[in-house]
């Protein structure tokens, strides 16, 4: 048993209790943060002069070569060490003797796994944006190639008005960006650097923890030791943020899988991302689909999990914060596999853009536009609601749309009514004559689509 402790104990710890307590299997995931972190300490150390230059170019020198033998496949983390922190200490002693020993100095396990877990969460995070922007580029082509793309939209998934293709991916376009917000958010808030806080009360040691958090690119060290510590509220907005991006693609994931059912037949999604059944031969299923809308319950478990474990915790660190890593980790590698696999489904999907126009006039999407020309022309609105809800009826009867009604109809519940009613509830003129910004008209849509275009360029 490889570990960082024990002068005090006069017996080895039972077996069981070492697998329990170790956290080896997962922390291991980190070690180029840990081995980051540490040569950042011994820079330190040796720039106040706890260390000689020797003795930190020895160490350096050390950590330099456990890396680069971990990178291709030299050496190999193994379960006999306690935890990533031991791994490396121990490495480096048999490497370097004695010089190793004094890589602790003037630190805790506490702040080092603290200081480890925000340099691994930072750097996801800039991972994270990355893919979400992947997505983002996406959307915005599809919006671009579908802005006269007609299609119903839907309220309590009753067709209720007309939109097009653009203005319904845009929705999420929206979604997606306040996502990206939200991690940009997350890392300005995180981004201060715990190490020299050590066990929870910092350390007699001529510590420059100026010096330490710029080496690391932090933007200054944090301010109170013992939160510094016992500080897990980045983790939980970072779920939070996760949760909220699966919640977004499960939303979107829905819409597909329901546009690619035999009743909507909106979308045909690329063979490369459906699978078949075992029986039925004229199966195609939407799994990827279906994997994330399920999946974002994993993410939700994540969050919750790390809400309940911090909920009771007295200051300052207590080993129940060991159960932040193998949940945050798992919830960044789902929604990095998500995002990218969603992105994608929607690289390579096809629309159906005659049937998903027929679905809007089909579903009296322009009823609102008939009851609208009837105000137009004098009658008022409650009345002209009333005579559009009759027509609807009477087209419902004949199993016909709004466009395929005879005039001579319309006139017999309304005599308002002219041949330009046609034109009024076209698919174009319903859409088109919507052009308030935010709405799906032509015009507006391209505003919106330049904007985003700009938003884009913009992003880091």
């Amino acid at each position: 048993m490889a570990q960082l402790w024990g002068g005090r104990f006069t017996k080895e710890t039972d077996q069981l209790v070492y697998n329990f307590n170790a956290s080896i299997s997962f922390d291991q995931k980190f070690y180029k943060q840990d081995i980051q972190g540490s040569i950042a300490h011994v820079t330190m150390l040796a720039s106040t002069g706890v260390l000689t230059e020797e003795e930190r170019d020895q160490i350096i020198e050390g950590l330099n070569g456990i890396l680069d033998d971990l990178e291709h496949g030299r050496i190999e983390i193994t379960s006999e060490y306690e935890d990533i922190h031991s791994f490396v200490e121990a490495n480096l002693i048999d490497r370097i003797g004695d010089a190793g020993k004094k890589l602790h100095t003037g630190r805790s396990r506490n702040d080092q796994v603290a200081l480890d877990m925000k340099l691994y969460t930072r750097d996801e995070i800039i991972e994270i944006k990355g893919l979400v922007k992947e997505l983002m580029e996406t959307l915005h082509q599809i919006m671009k190639d579908n802005i006269d793309a007609f299609m119903p939209g839907f309220t309590h998934l009753q067709k209720a008005q007309p939109v097009t293709l653009a203005h319904h991916t845009g929705a999420y376009m929206e979604m997606f960006k306040r996502d990206y917000s939200r991690l940009c958010d997350i890392y300005e808030r995180m981004n201060y650097c715990p190490l020299g806080s050590g066990a929870l009360a910092g350390t007699t040691y001529p510590l420059d923890r100026e010096q330490t958090a710029e080496l690391l690119g932090f933007y200054g060290p944090t301010l109170n030791s013992m939160d510094s510590v016992s500080d897990r509220d980045y983790l939980i907005e970072l779920l939070c943020a996760l949760s909220t991006i699966m919640m977004h693609l499960s939303r979107f994931c829905e819409e597909i899988i329901l546009w690619n059912s035999n009743e909507y037949q909106f979308v045909s999604i690329d063979d490369g991302f459906s699978t078949g059944s075992s029986i039925m031969p004229q199966k195609k299923n939407p799994d990827i689909a279906e994997l994330v809308r399920g999946k974002t319950g994993r993410v939700y478990g994540a969050l919750m999990s790390l809400l309940t474990t911090m909920k009771g915790i007295p200051l300052a660190y207590n080993k129940d914060m060991q159960e932040d890593k193998e949940l945050t980790f798992d919830a960044i590698d789902t929604v990095k596999g998500c995002i990218s696999l969603f992105n994608g489904m929607m690289k390579t999907i096809t629309f159906n853009y005659d049937r998903m126009e027929a679905s809007a006039k089909n579903g009296f999407t322009n009823a609102t536009d008939a009851a609208d020309y009837l105000v137009n022309h004098g009658v008022p609105f409650r009345d002209a609601h009333g005579i559009v809800g009759r027509l609807v009826l009477l087209c419902i009867e004949k199993d016909i749309s709004l466009d395929e009604l005879p005039l001579e109809e319309y006139q017999a519940v309304s005599p308002v009514f002219e041949d330009d009613i046609y034109d009024a509830i076209s698919m174009k003129t319903c859409v088109e004559k919507r052009n308030t910004i935010g709405a799906p008209g032509h015009d507006a849509m391209e505003k919106v689509i330049a904007l985003n275009e700009a938003y884009l360029a913009d992003l880091k």
